[in-house]
């Protein structure tokens, strides 16, 4: 039997997290299947009473996909209570190459990811910056506070 790994992500703003972690991960939206126009009306079609698909719900797409095929599909689930604690998991989106890298090079190349991150909505929580142990580092959090590295 084959698996397939999915990540979910409770959030309060299914759509403000796809377009946010689409561009940071180079994901795309995930098209409904059946050739369907929306979720909604492929959940419909298999049956999903509507009265147990909030408003909105499958509208617009509330997951992401690696458009190459090799990540796992994300889904952003819409849950009624607001992030309380720190994750206890977290994405490390590894830009800058790894140790084989010159640090200079690791350092500009996570800086112009942050950038562009911070651009998209990500608010700058922590840079570790040591060079004599050959780090550099920045945690993050996404427009809803889940916080993330890029290394």
């Amino acid at each position: 039997m084959e698996m397939t790994l999915q990540l979910t992500i409770d959030c309060a703003d299914p759509q403000r997290l796809v377009a946010f972690w689409s561009e940071a991960l180079g994901y795309v939206p995930e098209p409904p299947p059946g050739g369907r126009a929306t979720w909604r009306e492929y959940w419909v079609a298999l049956g999903v009473p509507e009265e147990e698909l909030p408003a909105g719900a499958g509208d617009v797409p509330e997951s992401i996909v690696d458009p190459a095929g090799h990540g796992p599909r994300i889904w952003f689930q819409q849950v009624p209570e607001p992030k309380a604690v720190k994750n206890r998991m977290h994405f490390d989106l590894k830009v800058g190459g790894g140790r084989d890298v010159p640090l200079e090079v690791r350092t500009r190349r996570v800086a112009a990811t942050v950038e562009g991150l911070v651009a998209a909505g990500a608010r700058v929580l922590r840079t570790t910056d040591e060079p004599d142990a050959g780090q550099y580092a920045v945690l993050l959090e996404d427009p809803e506070g889940n916080e993330f590295d890029v290394v």
